[in-house]
């Protein structure tokens, strides 16, 4: 089997990440790099369906509950 994606391969990619980063870093890292990936889904979602019609409802209906309280 060869490929990047071996376990061995892995264990040394996440070894050279802990050298680079250190573990106080690594939650920081995968926060940022799930939300780019949500955003990028949602972008691509959005132009797809055309959702931004739906998205201008969303914050027009929180405004008007934000006004409300």
């Amino acid at each position: 089997m060869e490929g990047l994606f071996q376990p061995t391969h892995l264990i040394f990619i996440l070894i050279i990440v802990l050298i680079l980063f250190g573990p106080g870093k690594l939650p920081e890292l995968g926060k940022g790099l799930g939300k780019g990936i949500r955003e990028f889904k949602d972008a691509l979602k959005g132009g797809m369906e055309g959702s931004s019609d739906k998205k201008d409802e969303k914050k027009d209906e929180k405004k008007e509950d934000e006004k409300k309280t």
